[in-house]
């Protein structure tokens, strides 16, 4: 069979246990991510999301873990908010262009806080991310809202989307670079600012669940 009949079958499997090691000797070894910040000595103060808050230095990872369910927590939670800022009109199939606007936020945080942007990343995730919300039940034909747990998983998910949210929200139609804006938004939830776009939807969420339980 020719190389132009070659079905993509015939490709090699990524190795993903090499891969995984590959990326925790590169902790070891002290790598950073950016070729800046030190991912080695991160502090978590929520237990129930630390499992699923990764940090490594590897940014990009070709979608290594995209064929299967739920691999993704075990990307960079800097890659996580790559791809998130991805998915807006504007930076649509833009990684790189995703990846320089995280790698400049990153250098802003530290500007005006002096500490490890991925340190300030994780707690602003941590604090942004709802413990409660509500599903719809129906009994009898009658939608009644219902107050559910959120899964640890689904906190991590939710407060990138608000972290990203808030950042396309600060600089869409405005002066605001995409990085100062996403600067602002990692600073005011990693300080728990009740103005800042993230903690105000955290904080609905719950309030709306509280008031279905």
């Amino acid at each position: 069979m020719s190389e132009s009949e070659a079905t993509p079958d015939d490709e090699e499997p990524v190795d993903e246990a090499a891969a995984e090691e590959a990326d925790e000797e590169a902790v070891d070894d002290g790598a950073k991510l950016f070729g800046v910040w030190s991912v080695a000595e991160i502090e978590y103060n929520d237990p129930s999301t630390k499992r699923y808050i990764n940090v490594t230095p590897i940014a990009h990872t070709m979608g290594r873990h995209a064929a299967k369910q739920f691999e993704k927590s075990e990307i960079s939670i800097a890659e996580r908010l790559i791809n998130r800022l991805m998915q807006t009109e504007d930076n649509t199939g833009k990684k790189q262009q995703a990846a320089n606007i995280v790698k400049d936020a990153f250098e802003t945080v530290h500007e005006q806080t002096d500490d490890n942007p991925v340190q300030v990343l994780v707690t602003a995730v941590e604090n942004a991310a709802p413990r409660e919300e509500t599903v719809r039940l129906k009994y009898g034909g009658i939608s009644v809202p219902k107050a559910v747990d959120v899964a640890p998983q689904r906190r991590v998910d939710e407060a990138l989307k608000f972290i990203a949210q808030g950042t396309h929200n600060g600089s869409y139609k405005s002066s605001t670079d995409a990085s100062e804006a996403l600067a602002h938004q990692l600073i005011g939830a990693a300080d728990y600012d009740v103005e800042s776009y993230s903690i105000t939807q955290k904080e609905e969420r719950e309030r709306v669940a509280a008031a279905a339980r």
